[in-house]
């Protein structure tokens, strides 16, 4: 290191910031081995030794010293500034800390050190003197031990931080660290922290030192903070290195290439429906608090925020930026009022708290970040993140998930929302609007979701009914939440850079070790699944068409179409029937003011006994109230009549006894029967949910007892509602289905309410009403998605085997490429390589069991990529890397080789397992004929 240099990072030194040592030194201190320079001066976190060994040396000295100087100089530095200064400090450091970790990392490699101690006993036994080496002393902190240590310091080490770095070591500060944390307790950290978020520093740190027979200090917790920070930006700085080596650092190239099974095209293949399908949804439960000072006045209301600046910017691709989703927050306030003459895409409006911007834009005060939205492909990866700031789950958040993947995707997208219905005609009305048209966009409803949702919705959204989506549910996004919701615990306090961080770490860790871990798993049973509703609808919709006496499939289809035509028709009451309903509800409120007129008049005018002048004052004047608030009422009512009288045109007036009374009669008691039945289902929607959540994983002992009691109270309410219905049922002519206890409680699919509200005509004349047909219709439609979804899965199936050809194939020559130039990076080129390929012999052994399926229709042999532009699995140009030399590639000739013999002996395997299975489908058939 320059003495510039050194002179420059000295200047980012704060003098009072000195790390404390992990230990404290209990026993006391030999003034005379601390001058000698024998033993070090301890200095603990709070500082001020240095000057009570003066002050106890030099005794009265020390006052008349600075008797008349008065006190020592005041440290007016700030917490906030002593941070500031070492994210600087740490910044200028980290290209040198990062070369630095590459170089520990291909050292750990090749001489196959097990940890930081092993690694230091052999460097001693090999130490030769060298008049250009320093050395400096620490504090190392391991697992199961913390030993003080004199490092070596090399002429080639551009700073200290970055000399411990090479040795595996984390300092705890920028400059003149005193305490160090080893690359294998940081790595140790993450790796279990991210498998068990739960998992705290704190509470690591805790652990540590109970190994250690310490005592935990609070300070501890911040130095390893401070060294976790600096570990991790070396890792995404290392990142991306690896992906400038690879071309894979331009704009959204993560983004393309998330899911292989999802966008790793192929030439020649089926094009689907949906070039993709999504889903995207908000989750309140990584919440941050917003810390805030109190208020100088007393007030109760919340104080100024008091957050420290760390100066930390986390740099993803995966966070959508504040300033890109408050680009959408004008089409949020735009399209926040509902257009009520669509009633196919808002027949469920006001039934979703999400759908209420009223309720939405809410939000605690005390909190920052209200939680995040995501977007998760149909596979489980996690496309995008979004923070919702000190709000709900406002319209802007969708709208900026769609517009990124929109632009980066293009056409033919599927986006499952738990409002779609509601969004399509948000996005309709928004600036996204043409493009979402243009680029054919479509808004679907979740599988679980949609059943709260009307059954004119399900019939345009749900995922049963719409073409070429397969088996999927679209509720991805629920079980992504079950698992990150471990996460709140311990983001609740933390800054936003940390709580960014955590989340993101999170989420690259679970595609990569989860979601692709397992993705092959769900190739399977999604294509077992999809046989097994094959097999048995084969069975059994012969047997329930024969019983209905249909012979052509296609029936359904029309049934489908029919029902929309009949739900659409109930969405709206024709505007003379409102009228008259109202007339008619007037009238009944005329003829009971003026029966109530009529006995005011008649008490006004009885003779009281005369008991006292002062009673027959008093009661003359309450009969005269009484009766003037009767004559009000009555006028009141009469002139509404009046009015409605000259809008419907009607010359006489009704009475009981004329047919149009009974006739509206009828309607209002039908419009009481829709009233009763709209509180029992909303009942019975609670009912569905709370018990999903009562049983989902990580719900909390506190909030399990509150479900339970609120389903108690909610079995109560549903009994009266059904009491309340039932009632009303049996005075409607003609008389209205009944429901029993047992059968409502069993509801799990409402689309059955939605048949009991026609009252104009009657229900049971349509052939698709009946239970039976709605059973044929149902498993027919289900075996159309199960054909589809084995359709995408043949495509998926050989996408997989294609992109792990691609993939090992195409990092293996960038590493071969790199291997002489920069062994380091290529040494990172290949533990890249391992994240991802150590799974890769499950896939191909997954992808053999799928060829064995009875039924499977699809191969397995890998075919060309359609991705073949810089830094794509496909591409099989040259690096960014300078090309090598001949005497170069002679030396790599036999490793390609054996590279292309791997692959040409991975495609074999491929065709004869190929081969086998369709050798025992043809055995099969043969034994059979």
């Amino acid at each position: 290191m320059s003495a510039d240099e050194r002179r420059a990072l000295e200047a980012l030194k704060d003098v009072q910031y000195i790390e404390d040592a992990w230990q404290d030194e209990s026993e006391e201190m030999d003034l005379g081995d601390v001058l000698n320079g024998t033993e070090p001066l301890p200095v603990s976190h709070a500082g001020g030794e240095f000057a009570d060994l003066a002050r106890d040396l030099l005794g009265d000295f020390w006052n008349i010293k600075y008797r008349d100087r008065g006190q020592h100089r005041t440290d007016n530095c700030t917490r906030r500034d002593r941070v500031l200064c070492r994210t600087q400090a740490f910044a200028e450091q980290m290209p040198a800390m990062t070369d630095a970790h590459l170089a520990w990392s291909l050292e750990k490699s090749e001489a196959g050190f097990r940890g930081f101690f092993d690694r230091l006993q052999s460097a001693d036994s090999h130490l030769e003197s060298d008049s250009t080496r320093g050395q400096w002393s620490i504090n190392v902190i391991d697992v199961f031990c913390a030993e003080k240590v004199t490092l070596q310091i090399l002429s080639t080490d551009r700073t200290i931080a970055s000399a411990l770095v090479r040795q595996g070591v984390f300092p705890c500060s920028p400059i003149s660290p005193t305490v160090g944390i080893t690359t294998e307790v940081l790595e140790l950290y993450r790796v279990v922290h991210l498998r068990s978020p739960h998992l705290s520093i704190q509470m690591f740190v805790k652990s540590v030192c109970d190994l250690h027979e310490v005592e935990f200090r609070r300070h501890l917790s911040r130095q390893f903070s401070i060294a976790f920070d600096a570990y991790l930006q070396v890792r995404r700085n290392t990142a991306a290195m690896v992906a400038e080596s690879l071309q894979r650092d331009s704009p959204d190239w993560r983004l393309k290439h998330s899911c292989p099974t999802c966008r790793y095209e192929l030439v020649d293949e089926e094009q689907l429906t949906f070039s993709m399908l999504y889903a995207m949804d908000g989750n309140d439960s990584l919440k941050r608090v917003l810390r805030r000072s109190l208020d100088p006045d007393g007030d109760e209301s919340l104080g100024p925020s008091s957050e420290l600046p760390t100066g930390q910017q986390l740099t993803t691709d995966r966070y959508l930026s504040r300033a890109f989703v408050d680009q959408f927050a004008r089409d949020s306030a735009h399209t926040a009022a509902v257009d009520e003459d669509t009633p196919a895409n808002n027949s469920c409006a006001g039934r979703w708290k999400n759908m209420d911007d009223t309720k939405t834009k809410k939000a605690w005060g005390i909190y920052d970040e209200t939680g995040v939205f995501v977007a998760v492909c149909r596979h489980g990866v996690v496309l995008l993140i979004a923070d919702m700031v000190q709000s709900g789950e406002l319209t802007k958040y969708p709208l900026a998930v769609v517009s990124k993947l929109m632009n980066v995707f293009g056409k033919n997208l599927g986006g499952g929302y738990d409002i779609g219905c509601q969004f399509k005609t948000t996005l309709n009305k928004s600036s996204l609007g043409p493009l979402a048209r243009s680029l054919q966009h479509t808004c679907l409803v979740g599988a679980f979701d949609g059943h709260a949702h009307r059954r004119l919705c399900q019939l345009f959204s749900l995922t049963t009914y719409i073409k070429g989506l397969g088996l999927e549910d679209l509720e991805t996004c629920e079980r992504t939440f079950s698992k990150s919701n471990s996460l709140a615990s311990a983001l609740r306090y933390a800054s936003i850079f940390h709580r960014q961080q955590a989340i993101d770490s999170y989420f690259e860790h679970n595609n990569d070790f989860e979601v692709y871990a397992n993705i092959s798993n769900f190739l399977y049973h999604n294509y077992k699944q999809a046989l097994d509703i094959l097999s048995d609808g084969d069975a059994t919709l012969p047997v329930l068409m024969r019983d209905l006496k249909l012979t052509d499939e296609s029936i359904f289809e029309r049934w489908l179409e029919e029902e929309k035509v009949y739900l659409e028709s109930l969405t709206r009451e024709p505007e003379d029937e409102t009228l008259q309903m109202e007339y008619w509800q007037k009238l009944v409120n005329l003829t009971a003011s003026k029966e109530a007129l009529d006995v005011a008049m008649t008490a006004f005018q009885m003779n009281y006994e005369v008991v006292s002048y002062d009673a027959q004052v008093q009661n003359t004047r309450k009969a005269e109230s009484v009766r003037h608030h009767a004559l009000e009422d009555y006028e009141r009512n009469l002139k509404l009549v009046q009015v409605l009288e000259c809008k419907l045109e009607i010359v006489k007036r009704w009475v009981p006894e004329d047919a149009e009374w009974q006739m509206v009669g009828r309607l209002v008691a039908n419009r009481k029967y829709q009233r009763a039945l709209d509180r029992l289902e909303g009942l019975i929607v609670a009912r569905i949910f709370e018990l999903t959540k009562m049983n989902r994983a990580g719900t909390g002992y506190k909030l399990r007892k509150h479900i339970a009691k609120a389903l108690q109270t909610r079995s109560v309410a549903i009994r009266s509602a059904l009491n309340t219905y039932n009632s009303i049922t049996s005075s409607m002519y003609p008389p209205r289905q009944t429901l029993k206890w047992e059968d409502i409680v069993e509801y799990a699919f409402l689309a059955d309410f939605d048949l009991l509200r026609d009252t104009r005509m009657d229900v049971s004349q349509h052939p698709w009403s009946s239970a039976a047909a709605r059973r044929a219709m149902d498993l027919y439609f289900k075996m159309c998605r199960a054909c589809e979804e084995i359709q995408c899965l043949n495509i998926e199936i050989r996408r997989l085997a294609t992109y792990i050809r691609d993939e090992d194939n195409y990092l293996r020559r960038c590493k071969d490429q790199l291997k002489d130039a920069n062994p380091a990076l290529a040494h990172q080129i290949t533990l890249h390589r391992n994240i991802r390929g150590r799974f890769n012999s499950r896939h191909l052994k997954r992808l053999y069991d799928i060829s064995r399926l009875t039924g499977f229709s699809g191969m397995i042999v890998p075919g060309i990529s359609t991705h073949t532009s810089l830094g794509d699995s496909a591409n099989n140009g040259a690096s960014t890397v300078e090309p090598d030399t001949q005497d170069d590639l002679d030396g790599e000739e036999e490793e390609e080789e054996v590279a292309e013999e791997a692959s040409r002996h991975l495609q074999d395997v491929l065709r004869i397992a190929d081969d086998f299975s369709q050798l025992e489908l043809h055995g099969s058939t043969d034994e059979e004929a």
